[in-house]
């Protein structure tokens, strides 16, 4: 059986390529390996060297904005601190923070991009737990506070899973 070595990139229709393009470059800090402005297309890469692209941005959005098409894009981080460093870079932008969670495995900021595409930039544990696993994590302490905090509830829930409904009705994210 053959196998898939690891997702190489993701398309996006949008219906303002400009914008898009600024948010990925300018906030997020991918590169910019190509592009076509005929054809509407932008390629971009976190890793230009390795990968030419793990995004592609394409002119011709026909869905409204708050409609759903994507489910999530993420973006995977090295470092604790770089998960950090957008949540500060993003707090100075007009980007819609949704969440800040720990997933046991992993620490994931959500953030709705300038056409409401859910997004994530994330750090990966290394820790075993069970998904789903959702509990809010602040991102203004000191990075091994946070890391002491998911390794103490992922040593207490890691084997079941856990979901902090309370903080996703604050979020709005969960009625009931």
């Amino acid at each position: 059986m053959p196998s898939i070595a690891r997702l190489g990139h993701v398309g996006l229709y949008t219906s303002d390529l400009d914008k898009q393009r600024r948010f990925y470059q300018d906030v997020l800090g991918l590169t910019v390996t190509d592009e076509d402005p005929d054809m509407g297309m932008v390629f971009l890469s976190a890793r230009p060297a390795e990968e030419h692209h793990e995004l592609l941005l394409c002119r011709g959005r026909t869905a409204p904005l708050d409609e759903k098409v994507v489910q999530q894009v993420s973006f995977r981080c090295d470092a604790l601190e770089d998960v950090i460093g957008y949540y500060e870079r993003l707090q100075q932008t007009d980007a819609k923070i949704e969440m800040v969670v720990s997933h046991g495995n992993a620490v994931g900021l959500y953030f709705r991009d300038p056409e409401n595409n859910l997004c994530e930039v994330y750090w990966g544990t290394g820790l075993p737990a069970r998904q789903p696993y959702l509990e809010e994590v602040d991102l203004t302490q000191p990075p091994a506070q946070i890391v002491a905090q998911v390794r103490a509830s992922v040593a207490q829930y890691g084997e079941e899973g856990r979901v902090d409904e309370e903080y996703l009705r604050r979020q709005g994210l969960l009625t009931d």
